[in-house]
């Protein structure tokens, strides 16, 4: 059945979308070798105990970020997955859990699905590490994308997040996960909220992360 599927619609790189040649998974040789490699490990976000990223949120890694978020190409869960896995494995931490940060309820009716929890279920399944829901979203703020200023952005999250059945996490080292981390203000406030819940530690992941201050998303 998947190699029908394939021939029906053959693989393509998840970053500049070329036809996958044999022996390729996920990405082009080209975008493997040459894509923008997230490599800030030394910068640190408030109450997240350590982060992970793939990319910088540039070029074809902010395309594809935005083709998985408003343009329905839910399927790059799996390649996000395995390459973020890649990632969180070298780091050499282990979790006891994955969770996600949630879009609201609005706009998932809007989008259909909400990429965070798609990320976490792959990511779950690659590092073989239970997922759960950890964080509800309780308010409907505005995009962080047309927001400026670190300070504002972080008003903007300010008391939209709950935690979800913290005796789940109480004392655990959780994983959270993002599609994009850009000033991390709103992964910052999710670790801060499962903290004050009691998780023991919280280690912030995600496909992609900004340059700096250079890109704009949330």
């Amino acid at each position: 059945m998947r190699g029908l599927a394939e021939l029906v619609f053959p693989p393509k790189c998840v970053l500049c979308g070329q036809l996958l040649e044999a022996g390729e998974v996920d990405l082009c040789r080209s975008c493997r070798v040459n894509g923008p490699a997230w490599q800030d490990r030394r910068e640190k976000l408030p109450f997240l105990d350590s982060r992970t990223s793939v990319w910088h949120y540039e070029g074809a890694a902010r395309g594809s970020i935005l083709r998985f978020k408003f343009h329905n190409k839910r399927h790059y869960a799996h390649s996000f997955a395995r390459l973020l896995a890649m990632a969180l494995t070298r780091q050499e931490r282990t979790y006891d859990l994955v969770t996600w940060v949630p879009i609201s309820f609005r706009r998932r009716l809007c989008r259909g699905y909400d990429q965070g929890q798609l990320l976490a279920r792959a990511v779950g399944q690659e590092l073989q590490i239970p997922v759960a829901r950890c964080l509800k979203k309780v308010r409907h703020n505005r995009p962080q994308s047309g927001i400026q200023g670190d300070a504002q952005r972080r008003a903007n999250v300010l008391g939209a997040y709950r935690a979800v059945e913290p005796a789940r996490f109480a004392g655990k080292r959780v994983l959270l996960l993002d599609d994009v981390i850009t000033t991390g203000a709103t992964i910052s406030e999710c670790a801060k909220v499962l903290k004050i819940a009691g998780a023991g530690e919280v280690h912030g992941g995600s496909v992609a992360a900004a340059n700096n201050k250079k890109s704009i998303s949330r």
